[in-house]
């Protein structure tokens, strides 16, 4: 399963990737007006941080608005992939961009039914949003794993990119389903190295240390 942070904070991204676990970041415009930064200029920062994609979202309504968008945030960086709304316009832009071979991550998708519509405008990412599906009642899980079984009985290649994750358990069940990525705050991707056990380890093992008196080096 790959792993995206969900930030603009281009520090925090630095210092996730210098571990190994970045394939991607995803941003949107709560992210970008939180940074301070200027859209386009913390859009290329974030793109030289990572090799892999970096959602970067249009806020055009309109087909033609959203193209007229993504032809200027995709000359940012070869990176760049276009994030656009589940929407009959949002899914025109979709087919328009992927036929032109420009990566797409639809958002905000709350059903299997728009995660299929997604699909089959050649998204190449959906983005449900487990949180917020949590949040009004919903259980978030229950539809990654039914656009999983859809995806899987129609051999669709859209990567399935679990969103608005609030904590550790919805990154395990999402791996357990089979999701192909997710985006997470730094904390929460932060938050998954932790475990009691390993800080009570650590302690003893250093204590054990302090009494043989060695050093390395």
């Amino acid at each position: 399963m790959k792993f995206f942070v969900d930030t603009a904070d281009t520090a925090e991204i630095a210092d996730l990737a210098a571990t190994g676990l970045l394939d991607g970041v995803t941003t949107n415009p709560t992210l970008i007006a939180r940074a301070g930064k200027d859209f386009i200029e913390v859009t290329r920062e974030i793109c030289g941080l990572v090799d892999g994609p970096v959602s970067a979202e249009v806020v055009a309504l309109d087909h033609a608005g959203m193209m007229r968008e993504a032809e200027i945030l995709r000359k940012i960086a070869d990176n760049v992939c276009i994030k656009v709304p589940l929407t009959i316009d949002g899914l025109k832009t979709c087919k328009a961009l992927t036929s032109e071979g420009t990566k797409v991550n639809v958002t905000l998708c709350f059903s299997a039914n728009q995660a299929l519509l997604a699909a089959k405008a050649g998204a190449t990412f959906i983005s449900p949003f487990v949180g917020r599906h949590d949040d009004n009642g919903f259980d978030g899980m229950e539809l990654i794993s039914d656009i999983r079984l859809i995806y899987d009985n129609y051999a669709f290649e859209t990567q399935i990119l679990v969103a608005s994750i609030r904590h550790g358990v919805h990154v395990l069940d999402s791996a357990k389903i089979g999701a192909d990525v997710i985006t997470a705050p730094p904390a929460v991707i932060k938050g998954l190295f932790k475990h009691v056990l390993t800080d009570k380890g650590i302690e003893g093992f250093l204590a054990d240390w302090a009494k043989s008196g060695q050093k390395i080096g």
